[in-house]
């Protein structure tokens, strides 16, 4: 009989781990189902592009993984029973419980409106599709000399506002941050990333936190109001809720709490990656929600579950952070080098060739999901004949 492997979400964490099972388990001893509501991969670190108006390749999921054993199920899930161990989903073919011996939630996450008035009605987002197509549609309207407003000062706030700043010059581009532009940088990123801005004709609204938006303005914490045509709020993510319904142990951000192979701490059959789960890195710091983390996830937990399964050997490789990559429109870019836990060093690389840099670390995200294995041949494994009610078969010497 074959052991059931379902993985939920089709972002970078969940396409790379479905197909990297399949590239490590026989094809006669697993059945792999990759859930996604999309028809296609989507590259969310591009999702800034989208929404200024480039074309995006599309990559539908179902050519994908064409081939490779891997059942793509276009569906949404409704809920999942941990206990149960079966998932609820909803598709075009109706309702339908799909039961696993193995889940691997990544879910991932999707804008973040942190609680503030006004954001849910007034505000865009670029965590997903959707929302980038709707800003899409919005910034099409916009007469010249109307006021775009980026509220958030991290990587996804920098890279829209830069985006379409040069996209569209006709536009008056404005950015709230809560703290001072890119403090978390070094000397040399932040003196980069300033002339950027000041080139672009960016209008940056320092040590402004929103707490509330309206159609027309936000207001700030300390009384400041800010006028916007349209708002944009990039403050960060929250995980999918689902989670939040189950008996998984969570952390206070929602995340799942996961063990150093992403296992769930509390259900050893389910695995978490991705922005869906709590992992420690360097330092024993939670790993912070991006593709930088979602990738190593993902090849850690495929690899943990093949191990357990094949009984092999468990999978130790650190969990570490190497840089932040930051497109600052299509030909300025900034490399800041950080250390293993994430904290920024003297080093970093600017110009057109960080651009050059950042398009090569979006496409490499792009081609690992088409390539889970990085194009290293692998044998697959034969999945022991005996496997524990957790999901592991007896470990070999």
């Amino acid at each position: 009989m074959q052991h059931r492997i379902i993985v939920l979400g089709a972002g970078y964490s969940g396409a790379i781990a479905a197909g990297r099972l399949a590239k490590r388990l026989r094809r006669e001893d697993v059945a792999i189902t990759l859930v996604n509501a999309e028809a296609d991969f989507v590259e969310r670190v591009r999702m800034h592009q989208l929404a200024v108006g480039q074309e995006l390749k599309p990559r539908p999921l179902r050519e994908m993984f064409a081939g490779t054993g891997v059942e793509v199920k276009l569906a949404k899930v409704t809920s999942i029973d941990v206990d149960g161990k079966t998932v609820a989903v909803d598709s075009a073919e109706g309702t339908a419980e799909l039961p696993y011996d193995t889940l691997v939630y990544a879910l991932g996450s999707g804008g973040n409106d942190n609680g503030v008035p006004g954001v849910a009605e007034h505000a865009h987002q670029i965590a997903s599709r959707p929302g980038a197509l709707r800003l899409r549609e919005r910034l099409a309207q916009l007469a010249e000399g109307e006021t775009v407003l980026v509220v958030g000062g991290g990587l996804t706030g920098l890279e829209f506002a830069t985006e379409v700043a040069e996209t569209r010059p006709d536009l008056d581009i404005a950015l709230a941050a809560r703290a001072g532009l890119g403090d978390w940088l070094s000397p040399k990123g932040r003196a980069h990333l300033r002339n950027v801005v000041d080139r672009l004709g960016i209008t940056v609204h320092e040590n402004a936190a929103v707490t509330a938006v309206e159609a027309d303005q936000v207001t700030t914490a300390d009384g400041r109001t800010v006028p916007a045509a349209v708002t944009v709020w990039t403050t960060g993510f929250a995980v999918h809720p689902l989670a939040a319904a189950t008996s998984l142990e969570l952390a206070d951000t929602g995340r799942i709490v996961v063990d150093a192979t992403m296992r769930s701490v509390s259900h050893p059959d389910v695995y978490a990656i991705g922005d869906a789960g709590h992992a420690l890195g360097a330092g024993d710091k939670p790993l912070r929600m991006s593709c930088a983390s979602g990738t190593p996830m993902a090849w850690q937990a495929a690899d943990s579950i093949a191990a357990r399964l094949t009984g092999g050997k468990l999978p130790n490789a650190p969990l570490r952070y190497f840089n932040q990559c930051i497109s600052l429109g299509r030909n300025e870019g900034l490399i800041q080098f950080v250390t293993a836990d994430d904290r920024a060093v003297d080093h970093a690389l600017t110009g057109r060739f960080a651009a050059r840099y950042k398009e090569l670390v979006c496409k490499g995200a792009a081609w690992g999901v088409a390539n889970p294995t990085m194009g290293i041949p692998v044998r697959r494994r034969v999945v022991a004949d005996r496997v524990t009610s957790d999901g592991a078969a007896p470990v070999t010497a």
